[in-house]
């Protein structure tokens, strides 16, 4: 779709009259055309004069705007004060309803002036890009330096969130406010959760903070008048990249260590932090631990002359924490120390964002945490550059984003924000429906275990390092997606419809984005933002059996035994009772077309992975790459090398997964053994027919055993690499059964030709 085309149908209905002309600009940038290298600079100072005047009443719209939202904002809040000093002047409940109906005006209008901004900013973008482009003048210079100048597209929305989030809360809990504000270590000293990560478009930065603020306040830490989001933290590793690999990896016990700071660099309290990663089939949650540190200390503290040993005497002194606390408090900082020293740890990487948390303060149930402007810089010495020198940081930068006066060798200036979502971990515990609609939704795309400082060590210092993140070839893609349509009342009535109608076992087929293909699931599935919609069968029409609508129907749509088994959760198939031919029929039909999908599976990927490292090597010259993840199926489009670097896929390997292949393995030696005693059975006690058939079975339980055994061990160098698969072998199964069947049919034959 043409961006004319395109700013018709997204924008603002009651503010159509304040975009850019972008219709008119175009009209005349084609009269001007026409006339090509003779174009009169009456006419260029004719648009230049137009192009003046769209830029100004955009400006001005804006910045009325954003002044009425905030006093709109500000009459709220005069409003639910009065509500509280006067709770019986009128029914309570229902001025609050009022309130909460305007701040839900004052959010929608918040975000569509966000995108009004960028919307216009783009406008201005391509018409001086196909000016530049088809007219002998260069307008783009110094138009650029009018943007510049009246940066409405720079205009920054959180004082005004902040204040949405602050009503909001109020009116949530019915005008109190008697909240009170968390301190900066978050008020433990170790805690557990579960996290997952999803990167946001800059496009839909503003949309996911209003969608949030609707139902939880932002968490503000210490003052709201020193409010300061900007978190720093420093990476510490060696010279061998242990503490990468062991993070990338996922290995058992991997530690990051890094030193934190809230807010300007001028803070003199830092946090050092220790991340362990555990497993799950350990029985224990990965966890973080940290405690405060002066920053006069921290040298020392490196260097391994500082211990806390004086400070945790005064804490006991005190009576501020009790003796197990203290004992933990010694325990780390030790640990910590000692890990430093004899594993040679130096200041590697800084990462720098501007945090937004949301949380009820004093209730960790629900943390969701967005960080913009993320950037990674370079703290090593190790090319022979002083960077941190002898220091724990480098001292020539600050919270100065985006640190222009770095060298571009040394930033990395992420293009997306990052989401987290941190839920409790509790059995049963399921999260709130506001927060599965929002991470299911368009606004966001899942990254698993992306992790800040692998980041920045995979694209800084790539070239001392010997494995890769999954998501580092695909940064080329847009991770942007199309935003669903709105639902009309009929629709809206004919989707409730659908619903009521698969509670009485209607046949549901959902349609998944991007594929023409349908599966189908029963009406108990998971809900999904993907499409569902009614599907009759008719068994007399179409090209396919009533097997192929079936069972096959996995088959049809490229599943196999690398497809993930989380796809079809809460999936029934409804199977009919087949006699043995149709089943057999239907089995060699299944492996005919397995193998069909497999060999275009494989094309697909070669020729995916082929163009993800032609354009990863290409972005590699670049400081920041842009674009990310697809929507698509990752794992297909995930070379196994880049710049001849393995890429880590995260791949979850438990005990139970040896063991079973263990077991596997001890089946065939119990079969093998079972035709070893029916071999020597003949050999030792029949005649000259059974001792032939005898030798046949011997044959055929070595064979057994040595499959067996290579089975074995094949599936296990494999597991240990946490390779995603295939597992399944079925060439071995396949020769078993046919020289098992050819002794058997041996026996008969020499039997009966004995006898006669």
């Amino acid at each position: 779709m043409k961006f004319g085309a395109h700013l018709q149908t997204v924008q603002y209905p009651e503010w159509r009259f304040y975009y850019i002309d972008y219709d008119s600009l175009k009209k005349q940038l084609k009269e001007m055309t026409k006339l090509g290298a003779e174009c009169p600079e009456d006419l260029e100072k004719a648009f230049i004069d137009l192009l003046d005047r769209e830029l100004q009443k955009v400006v001005n719209f804006q910045g009325i705007k954003s002044g009425e939202l905030s006093s709109r904002a500000q009459h709220c809040e005069t409003i639910i004060n009065n509500i509280i000093s006067n709770p019986t002047a009128t029914p309570q409940v229902t001025r609050i309803q009022r309130v909460e109906e305007e701040l839900t005006r004052i959010t929608t209008e918040t975000n569509e002036l966000a995108k009004f901004a960028r919307l216009n900013y783009t406008g201005f973008l391509k018409i001086l890009k196909k000016h530049d482009k088809h007219t002998p003048f260069h307008l783009r210079p110094m138009f650029i330096a009018k943007l510049s100048a009246n940066p409405f597209y720079r205009e920054n929305f959180d004082p005004l969130i902040l204040k949405l989030s602050k009503l909001y809360d109020t009116v949530r809990n019915g005008g109190e406010t008697n909240r009170k504000s968390v301190a900066a270590d978050g008020g433990s000293q170790s805690f557990v959760r579960k996290t997952t990560k999803y990167w946001v478009h800059p496009d839909n930065v503003t949309e996911v903070k209003l969608r949030v603020l609707k139902n939880l306040p932002v968490l503000v830490f210490g003052s709201a008048k020193d409010y300061d989001p900007a978190i720093t933290s420093i990476y510490f590793d060696n010279e061998q990249f242990d503490l990468y690999r062991g993070r990338l990896e996922k290995t058992e016990g991997a530690q990051a260590i890094r030193f934190r700071w809230y807010g300007s660099v001028k803070n003199q309290e830092i946090f050092m932090e220790r991340k362990t990663h555990r497993e799950d089939w350990t029985g224990e949650k990965s966890v973080k631990e940290r405690f405060p540190l002066k920053e006069k200390y921290v040298n020392d503290y490196v260097a391994g002359t500082y211990t806390m040993d004086k400070q945790i005497e005064k804490l006991r002194e005190r009576g501020q924490k009790s003796d197990k606390e203290l004992a933990a408090l010694e325990a780390l900082s030790s640990e910590m120390q000692d890990a430093i020293l004899t594993k040679q740890l130096k200041p590697t990487m800084r990462t720098f964002y501007n945090r937004t948390a949301f949380q009820l303060p004093g209730d960790a149930r629900v943390r969701i945490s967005l960080d913009t402007e993320l950037t990674m810089v370079r703290e090593d010495n190790m090319d022979g550059k002083e960077r941190s020198g002898s220091n724990w940081r480098r001292m020539d930068i600050g919270t100065d984003w985006p640190f222009t006066q770095l060298d571009d060798a040394d930033v990395c200036r992420f293009p997306y924000a990052v989401l987290e979502v941190k839920l409790q971990t509790q059995l049963g515990a399921e999260p709130p429906a506001w927060v599965t609609e929002l991470i299911e939704s368009h606004l966001v795309e899942q990254v698993p275990k992306f992790s800040k400082f692998i980041h920045g060590c995979a694209t800084l210092i790539e070239h001392r390092v010997s494995l890769l993140p999954f998501w580092l070839p695909q940064m080329h893609n847009d991770i942007r997606k199309p935003a669903p349509e709105t639902l009309t009342e009929y629709e809206a009535h004919q989707q409730a419809l659908a619903r009521d109608m698969g509670e009485f076992g209607i046949e549901e087929v959902r349609v998944r984005k991007g594929k023409g293909k349908a599966v189908a699931s029963a009406s108990t599935s998971r809900p999904s933002s993907s499409h569902t919609a009614i599907s009759i069968h008719d068994d007399a029409s179409g090209d396919h059996d009533g097997d192929e609508s079936g069972d096959d129907a996995a088959e049809h749509s490229g599943a196999d035994e690398n497809t993930a088994l989380l796809n079809g959760t809460g999936e029934r198939r409804v199977k009919k009772n087949r006699g043995i031919l149709d089943q057999m029929t239907s089995l060699v039909r299944k492996l005919h077309v397995r193998e069909k999908n497999e060999s275009s599976q494989r094309r697909r990927r070669a020729a995916a992975a082929a163009a993800a490292a032609a354009a990863a090597a290409e972005a590699s010259s670049s400081s920041a790459p842009a674009g990310g993840l697809s929507g698509a199926d990752t794992n297909s489009l995930i070379p196994a090398l880049m710049n001849n670097k393995r890429i880590i896929i995260p791949v979850r390997v438990e005990p139970k997964v040896f063991f079973a292949n263990e077991r596997t393995f001890l089946a065939w030696m119990h079969f093998s053994s079972v035709i070893a005693g029916l071999a020597l059975g003949l050999l030792n006690f029949g005649d000259r027919v059974a001792q032939i058939a005898g030798i046949v079975f011997t044959l055929n339980a070595m064979a057994i055993m040595a499959y067996g055994l290579y089975l074995f061990l094949w599936r296990a160098e494999k597991i240990r690499n946490r390779e995603s698969g295939p597992y399944d072998d079925r060439g071995g199964p396949t020769f078993v059964v046919l020289t098992l069947f050819a002794a058997m049919s041996l026996n008969f034959y020499l039997k009966f030709t004995s006898l006669e």
